[in-house]
């Protein structure tokens, strides 16, 4: 999955390494004896999985829109990124004993809503989308991921390395707007569009499943109380702010 890799994610500032405490300095032997965390995580990994590989399915597409051969093979390289991302979470969930296809299932329905209500209608849509939706995605997941125990943690924000699509989308958009400075304005309203619709998915997949809303508002190891879920979603929109400012768009 796409993300920044400025010093302004979001979840850099909710949690230290020396602040873990719980199940946050647990390994998966220990945090997962507790069925609803286990519960938690399997959810979050098949949201994660089916989130990689919806992503590899779009940039794949997005790869039709672009204008040059070096743009096509930059966005396959990228592509490519995603389903390894996508191949190290399933074999994760196999792992663990749980059938991926299972765990990813649930998640469906919501990330391909959120395809289809958001697609581009041209080459710059679609690097704006890939920046600023999966940007807003990761931030999320960091957000989360500080609060899981050890071996969980490592494996999600490996798979949120930057695929370098953020650096790239910067560079060709930045280009277009000064070509033509009109672009500004309709990727602008793009973008702000895309933020709404991710957050409302977001929150939306988060209440359907029972165990992973309990974790991030508090009842299941160190989750989030109420009003951390606040803070997190300004922190996100913050973060989202600054992106938009590296895009030269106005949030």
């Amino acid at each position: 999955m796409t993300s920044s890799d400025s010093p302004d994610n979001a979840a850099e500032t909710s949690e230290t390494p020396a602040a873990r405490t719980g199940v946050a300095a647990m390994d998966w032997a220990a945090a997962s004896a507790d069925p609803q965390y286990r519960a938690a995580v399997v959810d979050l990994l098949g949201a994660l999985a089916y989130g990689e590989l919806a992503a590899f399915e779009r940039l794949a597409e997005d790869a039709k829109l672009a204008p040059t051969m070096g743009d096509k093979a930059e966005l396959a390289k990228m592509a490519s990124a995603e389903f390894h991302h996508f191949e190290r979470l399933r074999d994760r969930l196999a792992e663990i004993g749980e059938e991926p296809t299972q765990a990813m299932e649930p998640f469906v329905a919501a990330y391909d809503g959120f395809h289809k209500q958001t697609a581009p209608s041209d080459w710059l849509e679609g690097l704006v989308k890939a920046y600023v939706g999966d940007s807003i995605a990761s931030d999320f997941y960091r957000e989360v991921a500080a609060r899981l125990d050890s071996d969980t943690r490592a494996l999600v924000l490996a798979v949120l390395d930057d695929t370098g699509h953020g650096g790239f989308a910067v560079e060709k958009v930045r280009a277009a707007i000064e070509a033509d400075p009109r672009v500004g304005g309709r990727l602008a309203l793009w973008a702000r569009r895309l933020m709404g619709e991710a957050l409302s998915q977001s929150q939306r997949v988060v209440a359907d499943r029972d165990a992973l809303s309990t974790m991030l508002v508090g009842g299941v190891a160190d989750g989030f109380d109420l009003a951390e879920v606040g803070r997190m979603f300004s922190r996100i929109t913050e973060a989202h702010t600054k992106r938009m400012a590296a895009l030269g768009l106005a949030a």
